[in-house]
C-alpha cells in the first residue's frame, strides 16, 4: 500500500465504548478550521482544484437539498485535498433580491411602516442591518454538516468586490450592444411589484373558468374562449389561421369588441391552431406573450388595461376593480348582453404564481432592460458540444441544448430597492449614459439614475470568477480559474448554469468550469416532493441531532445517482448511524486486539491466505472507488465502501482472524499489522463521505494528526486471485452450513459436534476459523454423524441428535418440497403451452421462467436438507 511515516499507536488513547457524535463533531470541525486545513494557498505549486459553492440565499436555512449537494462537494474536495491538490472550496451567499426585500418589508409592516416611509437610501441601510443580524445562518449550519469550506474567502453577491464585477460586465455588455432597453412581456408580480424571472414562477393547477365569448354582430361574429376575461378590455385583434375557410370572409375586416366603443381587426396568423377550440383567438398584446408576438407581426396597438397592482385602468364601469373582481363583473355584463356562449367551470389549468408570495403572476408589457443572448448562448452551447465542458450524466446534454439553442433575450431588470442598481443615468435632454466602476456618474440638474436593480441571477452568473477577484487579475483568479466542477441540481441548469457559461466565456474567454455534475432533487421515502406545507418536510438538523452528521451525509451520498432524484427516509438515516457504529465498534475491537499501523507491511510470502485475500480486495476497492469518484457515481462508491467495510473487513476478515489473534505468535503479529493497514486505508477511503467518525478513529489508530491531510490511498496493484478463490471457498462453506443450521432451527450460538473432511481442498488451514464461525465442536471418539453436507469439495458431518425434532423437521421439509414441485409443474405447463407463449407478453413469460428457476433451486436445496436429516 502507500508508504506513511507512522507513529507508534501502542500508547494511543483507548476509544470509548460508544460513539457519541454530539461530543465529537463541533470541537473537531473547529480544530480543522483553526489548523487551516481548508484554507487554500494561491502561491502553492500544487495543482489546483476548485469548486465554488452554489450560493445559498442570505435568507435561507439548511434543508435536505442543500445538505445533499454540500455533502457531494465536500466529498470531492476532501478527496482532492488528500490527493495532493491545492484545493479551494469557496463559500458565499446570494443577496436574494426579492426574498430579502420581502423579509425587511414584513418587519416594517409590523411597525406600521412601508419602505416608502423610509426612502430608498434608508431602506437599503435597513436591509444591510437585517443581513448582519439575521442573514447567513445557513453558513453556520454548513459547518455543522462538516463542510470543508475556505471561510477566509467567503463572498457575498453585494460585497464591494462583486459589486464592482457586476458594474464592469454591465458596462462591457452595454458598450458591445448586448444590453438594451425595450418594452416586452414579462412575468409581473402584483404583490412584489416587480418583474420576476421564469425560475421564480411556480406553476400549479388551479380551478378556473373557461368562458366562450361572441365578438361582432350578425354574419361577422367570432367566438373566442379565455380564462382571463378581464383582458378582453385590452384586445386589439382577433386572429385566425390564414387557411381556415370558416373565417376567410372576415380576414381584414373589423368587428365590434363587446363592452367597449372600439372595433378590432381580424388578422390571419399561422400561429393560430385551427383545430383548437373555435380556431379563433383574442389578441391582447400588452398582457400575453404569444399575443405580443402576433401584435408585433401585424403592427397591432398595445393597450395596457391593468396597473402594476392588477387593478383595471381602462375607462368605463370596471375601472378601479381588482383583476379578479373585474373578471366576475365582466362575465356578468357579457352574460346580460347574451355574449356568453358557453361556460366551463371548474376548468383546471396551469397558472403561474410568484414563488415568494404565491400571488398569481400577471403577464405584463413593461419597459425593461434585456441581455441580447444569441451570440452568448451559442458560445455556451459550443463549449459543451466541443467537450470543453462535460455534463454528468451525459444524457442531460439534450435538455441543455434544447434550452440554450432556443434561448430568448433575458430580462435583467427588477423593480426593487435591494440589489445592484442599474448603472445607467438619464439626462434632462434625453441623454442615456452607462457608467463603469472607474467612471464618475454624470451630475447636475435633471440627471437621475435608473430606479431598477439587476436580477439576482445576473450577479450569480458571475460567481465562478467574480468570487476570485475579477475584474482584477488577482493571484486567486490566476491560480483557481477555471473551476473544476460545478455540483448543482438539474432544475437550475437553464437559469444558472447557462448564465455562468455565457458570462464566463464572455468575460474570461474561458470556460467557468470543466464539469457540471447534475444532481436530482431530494424527495421523501415515497418519492414525493418535500415541502414545508406538507407533513413530509424534514429539517436535516433534527436528524443530525438524533443520528449525527455522518449518518445524514452517508445516507445522502448513498442515494446520489447522477441526475436522479433521491428518496430518503428516517429509517435510512438510522441504518447509516448503524454503519457508523459498526465502523467504531469494529475498529475498537481491532485496536483492543493489537491492530497496528507501525512498521512496514510484511511481504506477501509472510502472509496467510486470509491476509493476502483482504489486501487483494482492499486494492481492488481502492481502484473501484477512484474510478467511481472520477465518474461522479457517489451512490455506487458509497455502496462499494459500505459492503467492503461491513461485509469483507468487519464480518469476514476480522472474524476469520480472531482465531489467529487468540493463538498468538508470529502469525498473529502479521495479521495485526495487516488489519491495521486495512483499517487505515478503509478509514481514509471513507473519510470524504463520513469525516467525523473516520477522523476520530484514524487519528487514534495511527497516532497521526488528521486524516483530513493524510495521503489518499493508491492502488498498489497487488492482487492475489488464488487467495481470493480460497477464501471464497471458506465463505461458501460457512454460508451453506449457516443456512443449514438455520433451516434445522438451530440457534446461532448453539454448539454442535462436527467432523470436517477437508482433504483435497485448500480449506485445511481455515478449519479452526470455520469451526469458530459455525459453532462446531470437535468430534469425540464415539462421534456419529446424523447429517452430512458436501460443500466446496469438502464434507461437513454433524451430529444433530438431541438438537432438533427430526420427525417434525422432515414433515415440514416434505411439505415444502411438495409445494416446490407443484410450482415447477405449473411453470412447465405454461411454458410448454404454445398458444399461451404466442399470446403472453415477454415480461410475463420471463417471470414464469424465473419461477421455474426458483422452483428448481428450491427442490435441490430442500432435497439436500432432507437427505441430511438424521435417520431413525
Amino acid at each position: 500500500m502507500t508508504e506513511n511515516t507512522q507513529q507508534s499507536n501502542h500508547s494511543a488513547p483507548e476509544l470509548p465504548t460508544q460513539y457519541t457524535p454530539a461530543d465529537v463533531e463541533g470541537p473537531l470541525y473547529e480544530r480543522w478550521v483553526e489548523r487551516g486545513y481548508f484554507t487554500a494557498d494561491a502561491k502553492s505549486e500544487k495543482p489546483p482544484y476548485t469548486i465554488v459553492i452554489p450560493p445559498p440565499n442570505v435568507t435561507g436555512a439548511l434543508h435536505l437539498g442543500h445538505a445533499f449537494q454540500v455533502t457531494l462537494m465536500d466529498a470531492l474536495t476532501r478527496r482532492k485535498r488528500m490527493q495532493g491538490f491545492e484545493t479551494l472550496w469557496l463559500p458565499g451567499m446570494d443577496h436574494a433580491g426579492i426574498a430579502t426585500q420581502n423579509k425587511v418589508e414584513q418587519q416594517l409592516a409590523e411597525e406600521g411602516k412601508s419602505r416608502y416611509d423610509l426612502g430608498r437610501e434608508a431602506f437599503t441601510e435597513r436591509v444591510w442591518q437585517w443581513k448582519d443580524e439575521y442573514g447567513g445562518r445557513i453558513l453556520g449550519q454548513l459547518r455543522r454538516l462538516g463542510a470543508g469550506l475556505d471561510w477566509s474567502r467567503e463572498r457575498f453577491t453585494m460585497d464591494e468586490g462583486l459589486s464592482r464585477a457586476v458594474q464592469t460586465i454591465f458596462k462591457n455588455l452595454y458598450d458591445d450592444e448586448l444590453i438594451y432597453r425595450a418594452e416586452r412581456i414579462i412575468n409581473w408580480c402584483p404583490r412584489c411589484l416587480t418583474a420576476i424571472s421564469d425560475i421564480e414562477v411556480d406553476y400549479q393547477d388551479d380551478d378556473g373558468e373557461l368562458v366562450s365569448l361572441q365578438y361582432g354582430e350578425g354574419d361577422e361574429t367570432v367566438v373566442v374562449a379565455t380564462t382571463r376575461v378581464e383582458t378582453m378590455l385590452g384586445d386589439t385583434a382577433v386572429a385566425v389561421h390564414p387557411e381556415d375557410e370558416r373565417y376567410a370572409h372576415l380576414i381584414g375586416k373589423r368587428i365590434k369588441l363587446p363592452l367597449t366603443n372600439r372595433t378590432i381587426p381580424v388578422v390571419a396568423d399561422a400561429h393560430v391552431d385551427p383545430e383548437f377550440g373555435t380556431g379563433a383567438v383574442k389578441v391582447t398584446p400588452a398582457h400575453d406573450p404569444n399575443d405580443f408576438a402576433i401584435g408585433q407581426r401585424h403592427g397591432l396597438d398595445t393597450l395596457t388595461v391593468m396597473d402594476e397592482r392588477g387593478v383595471i385602468t381602462a375607462s368605463g364601469p370596471f375601472e378601479g376593480l381588482d383583476r379578479f373582481e373585474a373578471r366576475s363583473a365582466i362575465v356578468a355584463a357579457l352574460r346580460e348582453q347574451g355574449r356568453v356562449v358557453a361556460e366551463k367551470r371548474p376548468y383546471v389549468h396551469s397558472v403561474g404564481h410568484c414563488s415568494r408570495c404565491k400571488t398569481t403572476v400577471e403577464p405584463r408589457l413593461s419597459l425593461q432592460w434585456w441581455v441580447k443572448v444569441d451570440t452568448l448562448a451559442k458560445a455556451a452551447g459550443d463549449a459543451v458540444r466541443d467537450e470543453r465542458v462535460a455534463l454528468h450524466p451525459k444524457d442531460m446534454e439534450k435538455r441543455y441544448f434544447d434550452w440554450v439553442d432556443n434561448l430568448n433575450d433575458w430580462c435583467i431588470s427588477r423593480q426593487l430597492w435591494w440589489g445592484h442598481r442599474i448603472p445607467v443615468w438619464y439626462g434632462p435632454d434625453g441623454e442615456v449614459v452607462c457608467v463603469g466602476p472607474d467612471e464618475e456618474p454624470p451630475s447636475g440638474e435633471g440627471w437621475t439614475q435608473d430606479e431598477d436593480v439587476l436580477d439576482t441571477w445576473f450577479s450569480s452568473g458571475l460567481w465562478p470568477f467574480s468570487t476570485l477577484g475579477w475584474p482584477e487579475r488577482t493571484p486567486d483568479l490566476a491560480k483557481f480559474y477555471s473551476t473544476d466542477v460545478l455540483v448543482t441540481g438539474h432544475d437550475i441548469i437553464f437559469f444558472w448554469v447557462v448564465r455562468m457559461m455565457m458570462f464566463g466565456l464572455y468575460s474570461m474567454d474561458e470556460i467557468p468550469f470543466k464539469t457540471v455534475a447534475l444532481t436530482g432533487l431530494v424527495r421523501d421515502e415515497f418519492g414525493k416532493k418535500m415541502s414545508k406545507s406538507n407533513p413530509n418536510a424534514v429539517d436535516p438538523l433534527d436528524w443530525m441531532d438524533a443520528y449525527g452528521s455522518d449518518a445524514v451525509r452517508f445516507t445522502l451520498a448513498r442515494g446520489a445517482n447522477p441526475g436522479a432524484d433521491v428518496p430518503i427516509g428516517e429509517d435510512w438515516v438510522q441504518a447509516s448511524r448503524n454503519f457508523a457504529n459498526k465502523i467504531w465498534n469494529a475498529t475498537r475491537f481491532a485496536m483492543m486486539n493489537g491492530a497496528t499501523t507501525e512498521g512496514p507491511l510484511p511481504e506477501p510470502s509472510e502472509l496467510s491466505a486470509t491476509d493476502r485475500w483482504i489486501l487483494s480486495r482492499l486494492n481492488a476497492t481502492v481502484a473501484e472507488v477512484n474510478a467511481l469518484y472520477d465518474d461522479y457515481q457517489f451512490a455506487k462508491l458509497s455502496d462499494t465502501l459500505y459492503h467492503f467495510a461491513w461485509d469483507e473487513v468487519f464480518d469476514w476478515y476480522v472474524e476469520l482472524s480472531k482465531t489467529t489473534f487468540f493463538a498468538g505468535g508470529p502469525a498473529a503479529e502479521v495479521s495485526r499489522r495487516v488489519l491495521g493497514e486495512v483499517l487505515d486505508v478503509t478509514l481514509r477511503l471513507l473519510h470524504p463521505v463520513v469525516p467525523f467518525v473516520t477522523e476520530t478513529l484514524w487519528t487514534t489508530l495511527t497516532g497521526r494528526d488528521s486524516v483530513v491531510v493524510a495521503e489518499w490511498p493508491a492502488d498498489s496493484g497487488f492482487r492475489d486471485a488464488a487467495a481470493e478463490q480460497e477464501i471464497a471457498l471458506v465463505q461458501q462453506v460457512v454460508t451453506e452450513v449457516r443456512r443449514f443450521r438455520s433451516d434445522q432451527g438451530l440457534q446461532p450460538g448453539q454448539k454442535v459436534p462436527a467432523r470436517l473432511d477437508l482433504s483435497g481442498t485448500a480449506l485445511a488451514a481455515h478449519e479452526a476459523a470455520m469451526r469458530s464461525l459455525l459453532r462446531l465442536q470437535p468430534a469425540a471418539d464415539d462421534f456419529s454423524a446424523t447429517a452430512s453436507l458436501p460443500v466446496a469439495g469438502a464434507t461437513v458431518a454433524l451430529d444433530l441428535s438431541g438438537a432438533i425434532d427430526v420427525e417434525a423437521e422432515r414433515k415440514r421439509l416434505t411439505k415444502d418440497l411438495s409445494a416446490a414441485e407443484k410450482e415447477k409443474a405449473q411453470a412447465l405447463g405454461k411454458l410448454g403451452n404454445e398458444a399461451f407463449l404466442a399470446k403472453a407478453p415477454e415480461k410475463v413469460v420471463d417471470k414464469i421462467r424465473g419461477r421455474l428457476e426458483t422452483a428448481d433451486a428450491d427442490i435441490v436445496r430442500i432435497s439436500a436438507q432432507l437427505a441430511a436429516l438424521p435417520t431413525a
